[in-house]
């Protein structure tokens, strides 16, 4: 069907004039004709367009293909190398240290030290001062030589280095009154092998023994200074009582008159260190140096030879133990101290009193300071306590 191009009346198809307006259809024909024949075109070209797309898609994918050369559609980079090498751990494992092999003859440590009790007191209250002029601390080497040198006249070097060297602090003191403290009694079993003495046997007896590492001089009521290791020694004189005197090698220069008014009454003198340094951080020729150099400027200036050693500050360990015993000396600690070596703030009189004498028991060795002022004032009355309580007042040795 199609319409008349002048009134718009619908004439059957093959109809070359409309029958309402006589109009020719002949024009009409030819342009739709024409119509027909562009579309028909244009399909060609559409169709002939995407068969040749189709073609050069397939070639670009077929043909390299059937030629072996690489796909196009991938990349022809090769991959990415890593830049470095993994990297290596910067330290090798450490090989085990080898333990070196204790001689037969070298002293025993306990495989397991005495358990100490809870309560101890700490060891701050039994610190030594050190002098006011002390001398400057031996430096310790990373390492000392291990050989079969003989040491004193008891153990090889070899034999000392084997000796646990760990540092040993020491507050034990305190105690009830009438009653030996329970601290030092196990440490006197485990190290008495070396000469150490923590307590005395339960004998009826106690022993003063006083720490010199520099003289205090103080004033009394009247304005006058008066050195107060002096003011001990006229209590000892008077009461008849010998003690041991500990001292540096800074007291014996500074104060030789004292030393040999010590050794002129009868008291003894032990060695106290050239420096008063803690023995455990030295080698073993610096122990024996802090100890000999001492020893042989008492024995060459008052012709007096020392056996008695008191560890500075307290510490020590089962080698330098071993170190002071194979020098010929007895290592003295304590059974009783408390703090009275702060000149500056000494304690009350009457409060350290009753410490004093409320702390006694059989076998005491008491560590007290010559340079507390407090301790010279009291001492007399403690001596007569002692006795009082049926107590020796012995001299160590």
């Amino acid at each position: 069907m199609a319409n008349c191009p002048k009134c718009g009346n619908e004439i059957i198809d093959g109809k070359r004039i409309c029958p309402v307006c006589g109009e020719s259809m002949r024009a009409e024909a030819r342009a739709a004709k024409r119509i027909r024949k562009r579309i028909l075109i244009c399909f060609t070209i559409l169709l002939t367009a995407a068969t040749f797309a189709l073609g050069m898609f397939l070639a670009l994918k077929l043909i390299p293909r059937a030629l072996g050369a690489p796909n196009p559609t991938q990349s022809t980079a090769a991959p990415t190398q890593p830049t470095a090498a993994p990297t290596k751990p910067t330290v090798s494992p450490t090989e085990p240290t080898p333990v070196p092999t204790e001689p037969t003859t070298a002293p025993t440590e306990p495989s397991t030290a005495p358990t100490q009790p809870t309560t101890a007191p700490t060891e701050p209250e039994t610190t030594p001062s050190e002098p006011t002029n002390p001398a400057t601390q031996p430096s310790v080497p990373a390492s000392e030589p291990v050989n079969d040198e003989l040491i004193g006249t008891l153990y090889t070097r070899r034999q000392l280095m084997a000796l646990d060297n760990t540092g040993h602090g020491y507050g034990p003191g305190n105690t009830e009154s009438g009653k030996r403290p329970p601290y030092p009694d196990p440490l006197q079993e485990q190290y008495s092998k070396y000469g150490a003495n923590f307590i005395a046997p339960d004998n009826g007896s106690i022993y003063l023994t006083f720490d010199c590492g520099y003289e205090h001089y103080a004033t009394d009521k009247d304005g006058n200074k008066y050195r107060v290791t002096e003011k001990i020694l006229d209590v000892l004189k008077e009461k008849d009582v010998k003690a041991v005197f500990f001292v540096t090698m800074y007291y014996v220069k500074d104060q030789p008159d004292l030393v040999q008014r010590m050794i002129d009454e009868g008291h003894t003198v032990g060695n106290h260190s050239n420096n008063h340094p803690v023995m455990p951080t030295l080698t073993i020729d610096q122990m024996v140096d802090e100890v000999m150099s001492l020893h042989n400027y008492v024995k060459e200036r008052f012709g007096y030879e020392m056996t008695l050693f008191r560890f500075p500050t307290g510490e020590y360990s089962a080698r330098s133990l071993a170190v002071l015993q194979t020098l010929g000396y007895k290592s003295v600690h304590w059974s009783f101290a408390y703090v009275d070596y702060d000149t500056e703030n000494q304690p009350d009189p009457a409060k350290a009193l009753a410490r004093i004498t409320g702390s006694h028991h059989s076998g005491a060795i008491y560590l007290l300071h010559a340079i507390s002022t407090t301790n010279a004032s009291v001492l007399g009355n403690a001596i007569d306590f002692f006795r009082a309580e049926g107590y020796n007042l012995e001299l160590f040795t």
